[in-house]
């Protein structure tokens, strides 16, 4: 079965909005030790919610290819006090597909993301939905309270990538902000507009506005395996998201070319002031050499920055599905197990 985006049939705002309702999405990718205790967390969670605000919770889990038993895990998850989706994707398409996979499939109430890791803590849910709530909050988010742990070259880089995707942009993205946050249902329609298939949720889920919140936390550390994400993996999403919401590495480029210009025009005057004044002889190999590798290396880059771009114009172009499902199950928490194991349906809604 195939499933792509319900973007086409679905318009914003044509139903609406239910604000005694929480989907929670968590993308899932080799999780299959810890799935059964987070879910008995978040079944926890998600009572407590009913009783106190009278909220409808569900969960989605988006399986993103897994190579464990993930997918087996969480079809037998019990639908214990909250809704119980489950979405396989067809291959590993990423974790931003897996984000918007899991928006496409939630209900029209507020929509909560959060790792399946572990590190995101349920407990923290309470306190996000009282922000949303209680203070009337359309977008509260959650960010590191600190990055001590982390080695310094890490933090700088991450210093350096934020300082690089607001430089000069008219709105900022909140630094050390993670994925981990709540939608109200109408920052959530405000998402479903968003068409791009090149995404950095981080960004658009910051873009469109409304009231923001932060809320600062520790992450707590992984009961089980280890972090999917390394050098290359984080770089890539670096990359993904400067070109997504900033044009600094074009500024930046030009700014490069002309310090070049600048540094040319100098040494050509020094060599003439050299020659004609002074009368001294300037060696032309060394100086030609270095300055055909310079010039040479920052055409490179400055060809391998315009791809980058150019290679996200030719996805959008192309309008391929972000992704595609191969599994759709749903268990309603007012049914039995027994009576309901996981109906399955076709997921191109």
């Amino acid at each position: 079965m195939a499933g792509m985006r319900r973007m086409s049939t679905r318009t914003p705002f044509s139903e609406p909005l239910d604000d005694r309702r929480l989907s929670i999405v968590v993308p899932l990718f080799n999780e299959e030790p810890g799935l059964p205790a987070l879910h008995a967390r978040l079944s926890e969670v998600a009572r407590k919610l009913a009783a106190a605000r009278g909220l409808r919770c569900e969960v989605i889990y988006v399986d993103d290819g897994s190579h464990d038993g993930t997918l087996a895990v969480a079809r037998g998850l019990p639908a214990d006090g909250l809704d119980v989706q489950v979405v396989s994707l067809s291959r590993n398409f990423g974790k931003e597909a897996a984000l918007l996979a899991g928006l496409d499939h939630a209900g029209d109430g507020a929509v909560l993301f959060m790792d399946g890791d572990g590190q995101h803590p349920p407990s923290l849910i309470e306190q996000l939905v009282g922000h949303w709530r209680d203070d009337g909050y359309d977008v509260v988010y959650t960010a590191k309270a600190h990055r001590d742990e982390e080695p310094w070259l890490r933090r700088l880089g991450v210093k350096l990538f934020y300082f690089m995707l607001n430089w000069n942009a008219r709105h900022k993205i909140p630094e050390d902000a993670g994925d981990f946050r709540l939608l109200s249902p109408r920052a959530v329609a405000a998402l479903r507009r968003m068409p791009e298939r090149n995404r950095f949720f981080k960004g658009l889920s910051s873009w469109i506005g409304f009231r923001q919140f932060r809320v600062d936390y520790t992450p707590a550390e992984r009961a089980f395996g280890s972090t999917k994400w390394n050098l290359w993996t984080l770089l890539g999403l670096s990359i993904e998201g400067l070109t997504s919401f900033s044009v600094a590495p074009l500024r930046l480029a030009s700014l490069l070319g002309l310090l070049l210009a600048f540094a040319a025009f100098v040494f050509g005057v020094q060599i003439l002031i050299e020659t004609f004044v002074f009368g001294k002889s300037v060696p032309g190999y060394p100086s030609l050499i270095v300055g055909m590798m310079v010039l040479g290396g920052v055409q490179l880059l400055m060809i391998g920055i315009m791809g980058e771009y150019i290679g996200k114009i030719l996805s959008e172009l192309k309008a391929r599905p972000v992704y595609f499902v191969a599994e759709h199950s749903v268990k309603r928490a007012a049914e039995s197990e027994e009576a309901q194991p996981g109906a399955q349906r076709p997921a191109a809604e």
